[in-house]
């Protein structure tokens, strides 16, 4: 059984450009499989791409699994912030694991296609984590807006059970998400093109490949965006709200800088994952540009888990104080 790949032959779109013998072969190509072209045709800009992103998987890792095993080891670390920041590196970890290892692999081997069960797993995967993300984010401003707001209820209201229950509440919630999200999109069927103008399986280049009008699949699928997406973001600037009106009324600048330093870097995080997301994932249909779209879903896979362990952790002097304990521990030197 024949199947001819061209690699050279697809539109800035993703749409083939079909030569007589793949006219020919056409019927014979493998419909479980999707060719993925990831960020750039660019021969020259493969190696490039390869080893930036090797180098950027590899510190998200070790950055990550860093702040795992400090905040576990540290009994000055065994706080609600802290525990929350537990799970979002380990979440960090999997949701960069999910399409990082993929495209590192395509752009070793040259081969881009990826099977239609590893395409929906990916795609699963990359909604679920996405989605806890988001709401784990919204429990870390709860966890800030308590601490500076209700300091003296602070203990009863971050309770042991509360965290774990708002932590597993995330986790549940990207969990339902993405079934909902992957289900309404692998469930139409797909002709023509396979190719996927994307370095993962997303659904906006997902759903441009499906036979016959998706508009319903789409309206859903933006529907539970709208829902995953700015229902924590509107609880985030909530919280943030409430944190300004009180840093405001601090007298000191010293007091007032020392307070918004305990926010500002989980703010950051927050400001890249909900803006790239968003604008992925909420703008109208008629803006969907393939090639700006993959950039920016750069931010919420690649950059932003890189970034969690640099801004919202080293530059933590109870996090730094830590790793110092750690290091004068080695059982070397």
């Amino acid at each position: 059984m024949g199947m001819y790949i061209d690699f050279g032959y697809y539109s800035a779109d993703g749409d083939r450009m079909h030569t007589p013998k793949e006219n020919i072969l056409q019927n014979n190509t493998a419909p479980a499989e999707f060719i993925l072209l990831g960020l750039s045709e660019d021969p020259n800009l493969q190696s490039v791409f390869f080893f930036t992103f090797l180098a950027i998987y590899i510190m998200t890792l070790a950055g990550n699994l860093l702040i795992i095993l400090l905040t576990l080891a540290d009994p000055a670390l065994h706080t609600p912030m802290y525990f929350f920041l537990r799970n979002l590196s380990f979440l960090e970890i999997c949701y960069t694991s999910v399409n990082v290892p993929k495209m590192l692999g395509n752009l070793l081997s040259g081969r881009k296609s990826i099977s239609f069960i590893s395409c929906a797993l990916q795609t699963y995967f990359t909604f679920f984590l996405g989605g806890s993300e988001c709401f784990l984010l919204a429990s870390m401003s709860y966890d800030r807006y308590v601490a500076i707001c209700k300091p003296l209820r602070y203990h009863s209201l971050m309770s042991q059970r509360v965290c774990t229950s708002l932590a597993v509440a995330s986790w549940l919630s990207g969990l339902f998400m993405s079934f909902g999200h992957t289900s309404m999109v692998f469930t139409l069927p797909f002709c023509g093109s396979k190719v996927i103008n994307h370095f993962f399986c997303d659904i906006p280049p997902l759903l441009k490949l499906a036979c016959g009008d998706t508009s319903k699949r789409e309206i859903a699928v933006f529907a539970v965006a709208m829902i995953f997406v700015t229902c924590p973001f509107i609880l985030i600037l909530m919280s943030y709200a409430g944190i300004i009106a009180v840093i405001l009324r601090i007298s000191s600048s010293e007091g007032r800088k020392k307070t918004f330093s305990t926010c500002s870097s989980h703010l950051i995080v927050v400001m890249l994952f909900f803006g790239s997301g968003c604008i992925t994932y909420l703008k109208p249909n008629s803006t969907y540009s393939p090639d700006t779209d993959k950039y920016f879903s750069l931010f919420y896979t690649v950059i932003s888990p890189i970034l969690n362990p640099v801004i919202y952790s080293f530059r933590n002097k109870e996090v730094k104080d830590a790793l110092w304990k750690m290091w004068e521990r080695r059982p070397f030197g």
